[in-house]
């Protein structure tokens, strides 16, 4: 390609609706993308002042508790189950010893189930995740204790 169609290419892309295009021809490459503009807030005509109602004040939620000691944690983003199947018993409960690579729980992440096995011999002292709930990349799910 020469600069004449390149040139006329970044035209064509800019007035489209694309915002990536990549384009591979005869040992030529050339990838196109557009910057996310950034979003104007729509400006609200001024309207008369109206009291406000009297609120209450609304307590901040609470931050998580420290973990402290051993925890199994979350290896990936996906949703935490603690059972194979809805009608299935969890893989643990609390109170249970876990050898190391015992499956404790599956986490899904796109459409795939995938087994989280104990790292290590453990009990289970507190289940931190509900089942369905998401997780995120090292989340605490179980906090245990090594055996």
């Amino acid at each position: 390609m020469d600069t004449k169609q390149i040139k006329s290419l970044m035209r064509d892309f800019d007035e489209s609706g694309l915002s990536k295009v990549k384009i591979t021809k005869e040992g030529f490459s050339i990838e196109l993308e557009k910057a996310a503009a950034p979003v104007a807030a729509p400006v609200a005509a001024v309207a008369a002042p109206v009291a406000a109602a009297p609120v209450a004040a609304v307590a901040a939620p609470a931050a998580p508790a420290e973990i402290t000691g051993d925890a199994i944690l979350s290896p990936m983003v996906g949703t935490y189950y603690a059972s194979p199947s809805p009608d299935s018993p969890a893989f643990v409960k609390v109170g249970d010893t876990v050898k190391k690579g015992q499956v404790v729980a599956i986490l899904e992440a796109m459409k795939i189930m995938n087994e989280l096995e104990a790292e290590f011999d453990c009990k289970i002292l507190d289940i931190l995740a509900t089942n369905g709930q998401a997780v995120e990349y090292d989340m605490p799910i179980y906090l245990v204790e090594k055996i």
